[in-house]
Parts: C-alpha cells; structure tokens; sequence
C-alpha cells in the first residue's frame, strides 16, 4: 500500500486516478457488525445509517436461533426505507442445504434480499454452485476469505454472482479484471480507513463499497469522505490519507496495554449520538 502511494504521489495523481479510474464515487452500503448488539442498539445504529443517507445495509445472520435472524431482518425492515436494498452475511455458518431451506424461510417471510454473503464454508464449491442454482431470487455473494488463487478457483468453479474482494491493491487489481472479462460483479469489503474507494472506482464491476462504522477516522487528517450513500475517492495525490500528528501524540503506546489500562475510546462521529 506505501508503494502504490508513492507512485501516485511520483506521478502526481490520486491512487486511483494511476490505476485507471474514470469515475470518482462509488455506492457505499452500511454494514452493522451488529451481530453483538441488543435489539435497540441494532435499531438506534440501522435507523441512524438511514439518516444518513444510505439505502443499503447489510446485517450478521446465522444464529442458533434462527428465529432471532427473521426477528432481526423484521426490525431492519422497520427502521429503514421501503426501497432499501438489504444483504445478510452468516459468516459461513450453515451448510448448503440449511442455507437452501434458511434462504427459502427468508423469502417466504417476505424479505427480499440483494445477496447472502458467504452463506456456506469458501471451499464448498460444489454447494455454492448449487445454491447459484436453486437460489434464483438473490445472489451468492462469495471470495472475502479466499487468497488470489482461491478467488480465482471460486470464479473458474462458477461458484459466485459476485466476488468480494479486499486487501492489497495489486492482488485486488488482479482478479477485479478477471472478474470484469468474466462479467461477475464486485463488491469491496471493508478495507482500513476504507482505502479500497481507490480500487472500487477504478475497476469496472464494482457495484458497492462496504462501511462498517469503525472507529478509524481519528487517525488521519481527512478521512473518506462518504455521503448520501456514496463514498468519495480523494483527488489529493496518493491514496490521500495523512497521519494526525494529533492522534500521533495523544494515542500511541510504547507498550502493550491490559484492557483496563485502555480508557474512553476516541470519538466516532459518524455513529449516533456523535
């Protein structure tokens, strides 16, 4: 990532701009890491989200009561728009047939779901392809967990509707062409300080950038900015994210500490409340 930003600043261009971009905003969809929150808390940051701008969220599914999953996809139904695109994520915790017969009960709920991300074990080829099959009323969101080759043998296996990509940029590079000559979509999943807007603008089938409100802003002079539902590349050379001299001083730790040692956390002021 320092590479790639000191090329850019060489050049003189936005990160994304050097890797080919032709647009400068991409769709950004709110992303709880909810899977911890009591009910209210789950409403206060959905309902929040939506104020913000967002027409898109995505919540933790896969629990061992799944009643508590369609309890969950009720109250997001309640406190977001009706036109809301909403994606579930049960972190590979069912096997493909209870995804099959747990997708069906989503549906029959009446949920309608833009994908079901990692819904199964990243290898199960064969069951992700089946439910690619079976599952005609949304889309398999799969690859987050893969290295460069595994992502490449998910495409090859015709195993995803769309790969989520995220991490360094060349390997992102790398297979968002592949899958743009392959016509599979991409989505990019969370990436530090959300530094992965510069590879989401500038590869072709990128459709959506996750945001999960985590506490990171603090640590630079101007974060990515994100706004009414899109985030924004940066048009300041590099990948335009500088070190706060103020978080320098007033954060950094020259040794390890024990949680009671860690105080209040930094202000976030893109949760609610803030």
């Amino acid at each position: 990532m320092a590479l790639w930003d000191l090329a850019a600043k060489e050049a003189g261009l936005p990160l994304h701009v050097l890797l080919g971009s032709r647009r400068n905003r991409v769709k950004a969809y709110a992303s709880g890491l909810d899977f911890h929150l009591d009910d209210d808390a789950f409403v206060s940051l959905f309902s929040h989200a939506a104020s913000l701008g967002y027409s898109a969220f995505k919540i933790k599914v896969g629990h061992p009561d799944f009643g508590r999953d369609l309890r969950r996809l009720e109250l997001l139904k309640s406190c977001v728009p009706a036109a809301s695109e909403i994606m579930i994520d049960p972190n590979e915790a069912w096997c493909s047939k209870e995804a099959l017969m747990k997708l069906v009960a989503i549906r029959d709920a009446g949920h309608d779901l833009l994908w079901v991300e990692d819904p199964i074990l990243r290898h199960d080829h064969e069951g992700l392809r089946m439910l690619r099959q079976a599952i005609t009323w949304t889309q398999i969101n799969s690859g987050e967990y893969l290295d460069l080759q595994g992502k490449r043998l998910l495409l090859e296996a015709h195993a995803a509707d769309i790969l989520n990509v995220h991490g360094q940029v060349t390997d992102v590079m790398r297979i968002g062409w592949l899958a743009a000559e392959l016509g599979i979509p991409v989505s990019i999943g969370n990436t530090f300080l959300e530094i992965g807007v510069h590879m989401a603008v500038a590869l072709p089938e990128v459709e959506w950038l996750e945001y999960s409100f985590q506490n990171f802003d603090h640590l630079v002079e101007q974060p990515i900015e994100i706004r009414d539902g899109y985030a924004y590349a940066p048009d300041r050379p590099g990948h335009g994210l500088v070190l706060s001299e103020k978080a320098r001083s007033e954060w950094m730790r020259p040794r390890r500490l024990i949680r009671s040692e860690l105080g209040t956390a930094p202000e976030n002021a893109r949760l609610p409340g803030k």
